[in-house]
């Protein structure tokens, strides 16, 4: 019994399994009008799914998916859900745990589970098939399967975006291992891993960490995945990263969603900048999270990079935001901050505008630095 289900759920289970859902919940909200007027189908593709469950009987990220698709009449005619793992009591487990969720017949589509390993065939297959509107779930045990040719094939097609999560601690000792060369060079590509191997001896932790994630953003980036948002999990001490959950997707409007999410299940703000981290340990430790003052920074980086230029909050959002912490609502603060203190020029383009706004036909005009 102890092979067929996952061990005791850790709060960072939950974390992770709560953004994707809400994720998947909001993606699909996006591309079923779309994909409704051509009468196609939405899927969800889940590579290591595991058995469903958590020893404590808690339902895990395959489970909540179906439940979220049952309990949306759209969503249970239109979604096809596939989902794998490599060991065949897992999989059983996952069928039958399926077979009993309450509701399961509403769904137009039975959910496929399928038993195998995640592979150069499998990264083959899904580059050279045409995905319908897909949301990707890649959650292996380790770096064993991670490859970034897997994340290209299921991102490459329309309306499909992607997450992946995996265990920074041996992707950081596996840099520099050369037993496993090869996994390290299919996760980065192996310039990349070459480029890492020789500029990682040497560096504090905090900078081998940012070294790795920028490596590895750029690495999906030149793959197509041009929006790329990670969220941090630290230890239970809350002084070390312990896994990365990655998001890709090729719009801005995916990302903004993401960045939402992720924000709301940040376990620390600094300045209402959320963290996009979850530690067990923040609530004990909140002199950590308040010296950074990331709105000071924001308001100089807004007058910095903007000067002289007019603009929108949208547009000031969509062109700033990409690769920061910084969500919206921040944007919004520090341009309200700057309006009050005289250092930008609002230009109502029509009508009025309740202070503190910024709608589209609003724009902002920066001074000349």
């Amino acid at each position: 019994m102890s092979k067929k289900f996952f061990e005791e759920r850790k709060d960072e289970s939950e974390v992770k399994a709560r953004i994707v859902n809400k994720y998947f919940a909001a993606w699909a909200q996006v591309v079923m009008p779309t994909v409704a007027k051509r009468g196609r189908k939405i899927a969800y593709l889940d590579l290591y799914a595991g058995p469903g469950r958590y020893k404590d009987g808690a339902a895990s990220t395959p489970l909540l998916i179906l439940q979220t698709a049952i309990e949306n009449p759209q969503m249970a005619q239109m979604l096809m859900t596939y989902f794998n793992d490599s060991d065949g009591d897992k999989t059983a487990t996952l069928e039958s745990e399926i077979q009993n969720l309450p509701g399961i017949g509403k769904l137009r589509y039975k959910p496929v589970v399928t038993c195998g390993e995640v592979d150069d065939d499998a990264a083959t297959y899904f580059n050279e098939t045409r995905l319908v509107p897909s949301f990707s779930f890649v959650d292996p045990f380790g770096y064993k399967g991670l490859s970034l040719r897997i994340v290209q094939g299921v991102i490459k097609d329309w309306g499909c975006d992607c997450i992946f999560f995996f265990n920074y601690n041996r992707i950081n000792a596996g840099i520099s291992n050369p037993n496993v060369k090869t996994h390290m060079d299919a996760l980065f590509g192996e310039e990349r891993a070459d480029a890492l191997r020789a500029r990682l001896p040497g560096l504090r932790p905090e900078l081998r960490e940012a070294a790795i994630l920028e490596e590895l953003a750029n690495e999906i980036q030149s793959l197509g995945g041009k929006y790329v948002l990670p969220f941090t999990f630290r230890n239970s001490g809350g002084t070390r990263t312990s896994h990365k959950l990655i998001f890709v997707s090729k719009h801005f409007k995916g990302y903004e969603i993401m960045k939402d999410i992720m924000a709301a299940e940040s376990s620390t703000q600094d300045e209402g900048v959320p963290s996009l981290a979850y530690s067990p340990a923040d609530a004990s430790m909140p002199l950590l999270f308040s010296l950074t003052q990331p709105m000071s920074k924001l308001k100089e980086m807004l007058l910095k990079d903007f000067s002289g230029q007019t603009l929108c909050l949208t547009e000031i959002y969509e062109r700033h935001s990409v690769g920061t912490r910084y969500v919206k609502r921040n944007y919004r603060e520090a341009l309200s901050a700057l309006e009050a203190s005289e250092m930008v020029t609002i230009l109502a383009t029509k009508g009025t505008r309740r202070k503190g706004t910024y709608p589209d036909h609003v724009m902002i005009k920066f001074g000349e630095c």
